[in-house]
């Protein structure tokens, strides 16, 4: 372990599997009795499976901090909103580190949050270094920023393959939410 610093995993790229990957490190963690805090930026919709999931696994606490798609036009009014969704989200990620009571930390789609310009990356980074050695913090999202891969220690790149939505598959409950 380093001294003094958290430990810090990314997942990134335009395959599937980002969320899917920190979740499975959640329900890892939640094995072996460590407290887990997630927050799904961007994502809004109440129905998906990790929700379900994540409300019955003891020591875990899921938030969803966004609105859905975000409006491409930054001056489209409700991109606003997505920002100040994104920002509650962050504050509570950023309490969920600094308080010491979670064993790991999930910012999931973080990475578009920022790329998208809801969040700063340097608020985002500075969230991180709230964190004591003992904590594990996990970000998810396409397009990391540069900053945010320098600070992670660990960095995956998921690459999409081939996708099924090319071959007519639909979002299909269990897999894509």
């Amino acid at each position: 372990m380093k001294a003094n610093a958290p430990r810090v995993v990314l997942f990134t790229g335009d395959g599937k599997g980002k969320t899917t990957a920190a979740l499975g490190m959640v329900l890892r963690a939640s094995g072996h009795g460590l407290k887990c805090f997630i927050v799904q930026f961007i994502k809004a919709a109440g129905e998906t499976g990790e929700l379900g999931a994540c409300r019955k696994e003891p020591g875990v606490e899921i938030v969803q901090a966004g609105l859905g798609f975000i409006p491409d036009n930054k001056t489209n009014p409700a991109f606003a909103a997505h920002q100040e969704a994104a920002q509650e989200g962050l504050k509570k990620a950023k309490a969920a580190i600094a308080d010491g009571n979670y064993d790991l930390v999930v910012m999931d789609e973080v990475c578009p949050a920022v790329t998208k310009d809801l969040l700063t990356e340097e608020a985002v980074i500075e969230s991180i270094h709230k964190a004591g050695p003992e904590v594990v913090i996990v970000m998810t999202g396409r397009q990391a920023p540069a900053g945010l891969i320098n600070l992670a220690d660990t960095v995956t790149e998921m690459t999409m393959i081939k996708h099924g939505y090319s071959a007519g598959w639909p979002a299909q409950r269990g897999v894509e939410f």
